[in-house]
């Protein structure tokens, strides 16, 4: 029995190697799909791989990384876009209230470059003054004068201008008092410093 097993084998009827069944095609929908079927490159002891379902027929399924990345960059870029585009509008809002401002205030200003007195009131956290005469500082005292920022300065503007200006821009009116109250705090109004 010098006959190995392979030889048995062959005398028996078996080939070296099974023929290959055919396989059906998988199907979508109940048709065959010509997709699914082995290529020429396919292996002929090796099942074919599956085809890669086309994407759009598929249901919600993973992003790859790139389309995840490309996703972020577009929504980042929008919120930007967005961000800029409120920073602009507040910026022109601005521009036009400080030009209506500026109108308001043309010849109405009641500061004097002669005046002495120092006048203190608080603004920005920090201790201001614009300097006034003794009959405007009483005035001012009393409420009938208000003090408004505009451009960087300090003007000294009767009450009805200071209300005009409050209701066009409620940030530039810096002191106005009410006419027969006492001081907000314990200075009085009438102390040189």
């Amino acid at each position: 029995m010098s006959d190995s097993i392979r030889d048995q084998l062959l005398a028996l009827g078996f080939s070296k190697r099974a023929p290959e069944k055919p396989r059906p095609a998988p199907t979508q929908g109940g048709k065959p799909s010509a997709k699914g079927a082995p290529g020429k490159h396919a292996a002929p002891g090796k099942p074919a791989a599956p085809a890669r379902p086309d994407a759009r027929k598929q249901g919600p399924r993973e992003i790859d990384l790139a389309q995840a990345y490309a996703l972020r960059a577009r929504s980042e870029r929008e919120a930007r876009e967005q961000a800029e585009h409120q920073a602009r509008e507040r910026a022109r809002e601005k521009r036009e209230r400080k030009e209506k401002l500026a109108q308001l205030l043309v010849g109405k200003s009641l500061n004097i470059a002669e005046a002495d007195v120092a006048r203190h009131f608080e603004h920005a956290g920090k201790i201001r003054r614009v300097y006034v005469t003794a009959e405007q500082l009483a005035a001012l005292n009393r409420g009938e004068l208000g003090v408004v920022a505009s451009a960087g300065r300090y003007i000294l503007v009767d009450r009805d201008t200071a209300l005009a200006a409050q209701a066009l821009w409620p940030e530039v009116l810096l002191l106005l008092p009410e006419p027969g109250s006492e001081p907000s705090d314990d200075i009085p109004p009438d102390l040189v410093w």
